[in-house]
C-alpha cells in the first residue's frame, strides 16, 4: 500500500500508524513477517480484540513467505528492503474489532534501514524523505537495538549508529509513543553494551519500555511471547482526545464555541 490509497484507508477513521526505526539488517522486516504469522495461527490477539480484516494481504504474504517452511528448503529471514527511488515506505494493513463492535485500523510502515541511517545524520537529506514520513505521521514508533551487530567485531561504530538514531528519533518523537524493541534476543550482550544503549533512550525520558523478540526460542521461555508482548503493547495505544475550547456562546449552536476571528 503506497502514501495515495492512505486516503481509502482514512475515509472513516484516521488510523494508528506504527513506524519501526532502525538501521539496515537489524531486523525491522522479520518483525512484520513474525506479527503476521502468529496472527495467522491465532497466536496474537486474544478474544477480546479479534482480527477483523486487510487490505493488504498480498503484501503481508510477501514480507513472511521466507519465514514459513517449504518442502526442501528451511526457513530464512526475509531479504533486505530495497531503498530504491521511492520517497514513502510500503505500507501494511491490519483491521481489528474492539469490544464495543468498532472496527480499529493499524497501518505499519516497512521501510528501509539506510533511510533511518542517513535521517540520523542529516534530518533533510534528500534520500531520507520516508524516514521523514514515518517520523512526521506515526503514531507509535518501535526503536531498534540490534543485539547482533552490539556483539559483533563491529560493535563500537554498531552502537554509535544506534546512540545518532536515538537521539534523532527520540527528538522527533514528541511526545508519542516509542518502546526500545531488541531484536535478535537470542545473542548475549555485554552488559556495559547494555547500559550505553539504555541510557542513549533514557537520556531523554525513562519511561520508555522495553521489548526483546527473536525467532529463536531463549530458554524455556516460548519464542512467540516476546512478539506477543509487543504487539499486546502497540495495541494498546490510543490517539489523543480533542480538546473543544470551552467558550461561553450564547445559543445551543456548537459551532459558536469557537468564537469570532
Amino acid at each position: 500500500m503506497g502514501e495515495s490509497d492512505l486516503n481509502f484507508i482514512s475515509g472513516k477513521v484516521k488510523p494508528i500508524t506504527v513506524g519501526i526505526v532502525g538501521p539496515e539488517s537489524s531486523g525491522k522486516t522479520t518483525i512484520l513477517g513474525a506479527f503476521y504469522l502468529l496472527l495467522g495461527r491465532g497466536a496474537l490477539t486474544t478474544d477480546a480484540v479479534p482480527f477483523s480484516n486487510s487490505y493488504t494481504l498480498a503484501g503481508w504474504e510477501a514480507v513472511a513467505t521466507c519465514l514459513r517452511w517449504k518442502p526442501g528448503q528451511s526457513p530464512r529471514f526475509p531479504p533486505h528492503t530495497p531503498s530504491g527511488a521511492t520517497r514513502a515506505p510500503g505500507m501494511l494493513h491490519l483491521g481489528f474489532r474492539r469490544e464495543d463492535g468498532s472496527l480499529r485500523d493499524f497501518i505499519f510502515a516497512d521501510a528501509p534501514g539506510e533511510w533511518f541511517q542517513k535521517w540520523a545524520i542529516n534530518k533533510q537529506a534528500a534520500d531520507a524523505e520516508g524516514a521523514r514520513w514515518i517520523a512526521m505521521h506515526a503514531d507509535v514508533m518501535l526503536l531498534i537495538a540490534d543485539r547482533q551487530a552490539l556483539a559483533g567485531p563491529t560493535m563500537g561504530a554498531a552502537r554509535n549508529d544506534f546512540q545518532l538514531l536515538a537521539q534523532r528519533a527520540l527528538a522527533e518523537a514528541r511526545g508519542r509513543r516509542l518502546a526500545l524493541v531488541w531484536t535478535k534476543g537470542d545473542v548475549e550482550v555485554a552488559p556495559a553494551m547494555e547500559a550505553q544503549i539504555r541510557k542513549a533512550v533514557a537520556s531523554v525520558s525513562s519511561s520508555i519500555p522495553e521489548f526483546t523478540v527473536s525467532v529463536y526460542r531463549r530458554g524455556e521461555s516460548d519464542a512467540a511471547e516476546g512478539f506477543r508482548e509487543l504487539f499486546s503493547w502497540i495495541l494498546c495505544t490510543k490517539r489523543a482526545a480533542l480538546d473543544l475550547p470551552t467558550k461561553e456562546a450564547s445559543g445551543h449552536d456548537p459551532l459558536f464555541r469557537f468564537g469570532r476571528r
